[in-house]
């Protein structure tokens, strides 16, 4: 006993000296941030507001969770970045408006007024405001015939495709919501709310080809489980709540929808099929805030990670094959230095938000995610796994990266949702964000908010009795800074105040893209119970650049090498995005950058799927190396030498139908 207690001391005594020895490592001057915030400079303006339904400030609530109707009000101010209009590029937005629960496009700021913001029809039978909130979207071209569609997930039913069509109107018309048609992917399953099922609380979703068939499948993480009427004032019975605050497993998991075929013109449709065991058995369960696809082991078959609130995240190794959507559970390998929840897939966190990028340059993307850390209230830490390069050891179920947040100064922000990684300044290496804050009042709540989370977890799931009333006016982490992480040495730091990166209400997504394609990269940031603020990079660029629009064909089996022309897509060179394809661009220097097309990774902020490099101070053509799965899901490569600037790229097709 006394020789345990004494190997413990020792375990706290180094984890404590490692602590104290990282936190003097990150002094840095003044002086230091000062020339780094100089690099940036962003002008704001805010996005439109649509005439629509009565503005709310708070939703109505089912009876049994009245005492925290603010605390389930959380959630739903979502952005998303993609060419709507069909102009080639991605000047437009989708965005959610809380106040009024419209779903709404508009071209950016100072792109042109191509047509006039609107909302999308959201009408009964399939949607009902007064038990029902839009709580996000995506942006893909889901029938593949070159125009992108619209994802829309909500709480209190299953998700809706809005699917593009002609407008009935004369050629030439402006894009506007007759352009669109609703689609109920999941009527097979019966009436609305004829079962629990079709009763959902999506907390975000992506769009991948998940079993390399050449389409995209669906990917859903929901939060409360199945039949949970939460923003019903009129339900029966008590809505669950979570059966712990760090292992619960009552959530709604995760779905996955493959993708089987699809028609376009005036009528469009789209079919998929309900994969009920893609996942392993016994990992079910979980509080879904974000999800993102990424493939981490270089066989262009997308990874799942999956950030759960409440318990522990999940990633998934992908064993699919055409028409077999199948994946393993992988968790990293736990060290006596190393706290548990450090862990890859055994943390007690609060997973909400997560991207990828390849912070150590090691060709593997690494793993960025957000979970709570409020100074004086919640400290958990946010998280970055490092991949360790040992991608083999995936085949014996383990997770080959080791957590690196309190090393690079990622560790500490506050109440963090949306997580990115880009490149704000083209010096080639990536900045990181994160959208912060709770809920922004005048009463503060969080001695109570601390008391739950230290109570037994047999009192968590009862609401009337155990919860604190957190209602209209609380605030928890309200006044959260939105962080913007630069790196300055071996360090990150946040330099936030200094460019004005900052939010008047509490933020939930962030949405990147070089919106002007003037080479620097734009944002969007989506905000609860406020209008969403357009980031503009005003800063003239510290380095050369290089832009991809990398598009795959529409016309199924017509062979062809790839075309590659200097600018944007034009009308006879038009594709589909191509979602998954890995990019790797060698400079000069030898140095490696790689991205991969992004079909909607985070909580609720979607990227532009075009792909952009930071180059740095070069100035002659670099090394450009392609990927990716062809429409009829052959893997492909191709290299290329591309001078700086921005580029469309049109994947070809295998002559013979085979790989090349």
């Amino acid at each position: 006993m006394i020789r345990h207690n004494a190997r413990t001391f020792a375990a706290i005594l180094i984890v404590a000296a490692l602590f104290l020895a990282l936190r003097f490592s990150l002094r840095i001057s003044q002086q230091e941030v000062s020339e780094a915030a100089a690099r940036f400079g962003f002008s704001h303006s805010r996005l439109s507001e649509v005439t629509g339904p009565p503005v709310r400030h708070q939703r109505q609530v089912h009876p049994s969770l009245g005492r925290i109707s603010a605390f389930v009000s959380t959630v739903g101010a979502a952005v998303a970045l993609n060419d709507m209009d069909g102009d080639g590029l991605s000047n437009d937005v989708c965005h959610i408006d809380t106040r009024t629960d419209q779903v709404i496009i508009e071209p950016l700021p100072e792109t042109g007024k191509r047509y006039s913001p609107f909302a999308l029809a959201q009408k009964p039978p399939l949607f009902d405001r007064n038990r029902m909130a839009p709580l996000g979207v995506l942006l893909p071209d889901i029938n593949e015939d070159g125009h992108v569609d619209v994802v829309v997930y909500y709480a209190g039913r299953t998700p809706l495709i809005f699917l593009w069509r002609p407008s009935k109107q004369s050629d030439g018309a402006p894009l506007s919501a007759a352009n669109y048609v609703v689609r109920d992917i999941f009527s097979n399953r019966g009436p609305l709310g004829e079962v629990g099922n079709d009763i959902w609380m999506t907390g975000s979703a992506t769009t991948a080809d998940l079993d390399g068939d050449g389409h995209l499948d669906l990917i859903f993480a929901n939060y409360f489980k199945d039949g949970s009427d939460l923003y019903n004032p009129a339900g029966d019975g008590a809505v669950s709540m979570p059966q712990s605050f760090s292992h619960a497993a009552n959530g709604g998991g995760e779905r996955i929808y493959r993708w089987t075929g699809s028609s376009t013109g005036d009528d469009p449709t789209v079919t998929y099929d309900e994969v009920i065991d893609a996942f392993p058995a016994g990992v079910g369960g979980g509080w879904g805030l974000a999800v993102g696809a990424c493939d981490l082991d270089g066989d262009l078959l997308p990874e799942l990670y999956v950030a759960h609130d409440f318990g522990p995240d999940r990633l998934f190794w992908n064993r699919s094959t055409p028409g077999r959507i199948r994946f393993a559970l992988l968790e990293g390998k736990a060290h006596f230095n190393l706290p548990k929840s450090y862990v890859l897939g055994k943390d007690s966190f609060k997973g909400m938000g997560v991207d990828f990028g390849d912070l150590n340059e090691d060709g593997i993307p690494d793993i960025y995610v957000s979970n709570i850390t409020e100074p004086g209230g919640l400290q958990e830490s946010q998280m970055l796994f490092v991949s360790t390069g040992e991608t083999t050891r995936m085949r014996e179920g383990i997770a080959p990266y080791v957590s690196r947040s309190e090393a690079l100064g990622l560790s500490r922000s506050g109440w963090a949702w949306d997580a990115k990684l880009d490149d704000f300044d083209n010096d080639g290496v990536l900045e990181a964000l994160q959208a912060t804050g709770f809920i922004r009042g005048t009463s503060n709540r969080w001695p109570e908010i601390q008391e739950l989370a230290t109570a037994n977890d047999e009192l968590i799931s009862n609401v009337r009795t155990s919860w604190p009333r957190i209602e209209q006016g609380a605030d928890i982490a309200g006044h959260n800074q939105n962080p913007f992480f630069v790196r300055i040495g071996d360090h990150y730091v946040d330099i936030s105040r200094e460019i004005g990166f900052g939010e008047e209400y509490v933020s939930r997504g962030i949405a990147i893209g070089d919106t002007d394609f003037d080479g620097s990269l734009d944002m969007v940031v989506s905000n609860m119970w406020g209008t969403a603020t357009y980031y503009h990079n005003e800063h003239p660029r510290s380095g050369a650049f290089l832009g991809l629009h990398l598009l795959l064909p529409l016309t199924a089996g017509n062979p062809g090498d790839t075309v590659v022309r200097q600018g944007h897509p034009t009308p006879d060179m038009t594709g589909r995005a191509a979602i998954g394809a890995v990019v790797r661009v060698t400079l000069p220097n030898g140095k490696v950058l790689t991205r991969q097309v992004d079909g909607g990774n985070g909580h609720s902020g979607k990227r532009s799927p075009d792909l952009h490099f930071g180059l740095g101070q070069i100035e002659g053509p670099v090394s450009v190396r392609i990927d990716w799965r062809d429409s009829e899901g052959h893997v492909r490569q191709d290299k290329l030498s591309l001078k700086p600037g921005w580029h469309t790229v049109l994947a070809g097709r295998p002559k013979s139908g085979g790989s090349s």
